[in-house]
Parts: C-alpha cells; structure tokens; sequence
C-alpha cells in the first residue's frame, strides 16, 4: 500500500509528507526500515488564534415597570417595526403606566447611532430592540 493511499484512509492529506524522500518505486515494494528518529511533522491550524474575548455584565434588573419609560428600538430589520408596534399596543392594553417610546435607529442595521444610546441612558429605564430573526 503505498504512502498517499494509507494516509487517505486514514484522513490525512498526502501534502503532510511533502518533502519526505519517497524509497518506494512505482510497482516494487520494499521492506520498512526501522527508523530510530521520527520526522517532525507540524500541523497548523488555518482559523488561527481568536482575540480574547471581552465580557460585559448585563444590565441590572429592575424590580418593577411600573412608572418607568421602555424603550422600544427598530434597528431598521425587515418586520421589526411591526413586531416593536404589536410589543407597544401590548403594554397600553396590559401595563398602562408604562411610558412606551418607539424610535427608529439611524442608519442601517450593523451602524452605530451614539445619539440614540446617549437619549436612552439619560431619559430610559429599560429598551427592547427588534434585531430581527
């Protein structure tokens, strides 16, 4: 059995022996010869190291809605609109001292909008953001 075949069967690619010198001719085979030193072979992974990763603690919890002002955030995903307005007819039914603003971020999906995070840290207790499915 030759070198390519043994290594495909055992799921590893024939490049790995690039370099290697081949004993073996085409249509003759030779005994193996006891090595006493093994060739070093280095496999390298091709994702790479990932940066670590920063963790942000979530916000804290509040007890209660009761009085305070939700924050409902389309991020411009196609129906999130229609949810976040299905969501504010909800809390008018169910939870009417509930103070309920919708507001469309600026710019598209994956954009900032600083203007609109700073407008719901000073006057919001709470948002729900439609980020789609």
């Amino acid at each position: 059995m030759n070198r390519r075949t043994l290594l495909s069967l055992l799921g590893s690619s024939p490049a790995l022996l690039a370099g290697l010198p081949v004993e073996a001719q085409p249509g003759k085979t030779t005994p193996a010869k006891p090595s006493t030193s093994q060739p070093l072979v280095e496999g390298l992974n091709p994702k790479g190291t990932p940066p670590p990763i920063q963790l942000i603690p979530m916000a804290p919890r509040l007890d209660r809605l009761d009085g305070k002002t939700v924050w409902l955030v389309d991020t411009g995903f196609e129906g999130g609109g229609m949810l976040l307005e299905q969501v504010r007819l909800w809390f008018n039914r169910n939870m009417p001292t509930v103070n309920v603003v919708f507001r469309r971020k600026a710019g598209p999906y994956m954009e900032d909008d600083p203007a609109l995070w700073k407008e719901i840290k000073e006057k919001g207790d709470a948002a729900i953001m439609a980020v789609g499915h």
